[in-house]
C-alpha cells in the first residue's frame, strides 16, 4: 500500500498536485480541508467548532481532524493507498497517523514537501480567494497568519519524517505540470 503525505504551506498547490498523484497511482485522496468544509457545510458539531478556528486562520483541533481521518481509513481498508493532503500538520497528528496506519498494517511511504516562496504563496491564495469565496483566502493578514502558523507548528514535521528517512523536498515553483512531474518522479522511486 502506498501512503503519501502531501505537505507544504497554504497555497503550495497540494490539492492541485494531489489530482496528478491520485490519477497516476490510484490513491484515495484524503484532504482534511475538503473533509472540514463538508462538515462545516453539513453544520455538524465538528464542522461548527472547526469553522470557528478556520475563520481566524487557525488550525482545526486535532480531535476533529483525527476523528475524520480514522473514519475514512476504516471505510476503505482495501484501498491501494492514500494521499494525505493537509494532514498531518503537527507531530502529534503524525504520531496519531502512524498509530492508525500501524493498526492497518501499512506505514507512511513518504512525505512529499512542496517548497514555495512566501510571496508566491500569498499571490496564489489571493487568486484562489476570487473563486473560492472563502474569507480566509481574501485577507492578507489572515493568509500571513496561516503561513506563520505553518512555519511555527507544521514545518517541524519535516524533522519527524526525516528521522524515518521518509522526507522528500519538492520544488513547488514553476508550472503545474513541471511540479507534477517532479512529484511523480519522486514517488516512482519509493
Amino acid at each position: 500500500m502506498l501512503n503519501l503525505v502531501l505537505f507544504g504551506p497554504p497555497g503550495a498547490g497540494k490539492g492541485t498536485q494531489a489530482d496528478f498523484l491520485i490519477e497516476k497511482f490510484k490513491l484515495i485522496h484524503l484532504s482534511t480541508g475538503d473533509l472540514l468544509r463538508s462538515q462545516i457545510a453539513a453544520k455538524t458539531e465538528m464542522g461548527i467548532e472547526a469553522k470557528s478556528y478556520m475563520d481566524r486562520g487557525f488550525l482545526a483541533p486535532d480531535w476533529i481532524v483525527i476523528s475524520m481521518i480514522k473514519s475514512i481509513l476504516q471505510e476503505n481498508v482495501n484501498a491501494n493507498g492514500y494521499i494525505f493532503d493537509g494532514f498531518p500538520r503537527t507531530v502529534e497528528q503524525a504520531w496519531a497517523l502512524d498509530v492508525l496506519l500501524e493498526e492497518m498494517g501499512t506505514p507512511v511511504s513518504g512525505m512529499l514537501c512542496l517548497i514555495v516562496d512566501k510571496d508566491e504563496l500569498i499571490k496564489r491564495i489571493l487568486l484562489r480567494g476570487i473563486t473560492s469565496g472563502r474569507p480566509d483566502d481574501q485577507d492578507v493578514s489572515i493568509i500571513e497568519n496561516r503561513i506563520h502558523i505553518y512555519n511555527e507548528k507544521t514545518l517541524p514535521l519535516t524533522n519527524y519524517y526525516s528521522a524515518q528517512n521518509k522526507y522528500f523536498k519538492i520544488d513547488g515553483m514553476g508550472s503545474v505540470e513541471e511540479i507534477a512531474h517532479r512529484l511523480i518522479d519522486t514517488v516512482s522511486k519509493l
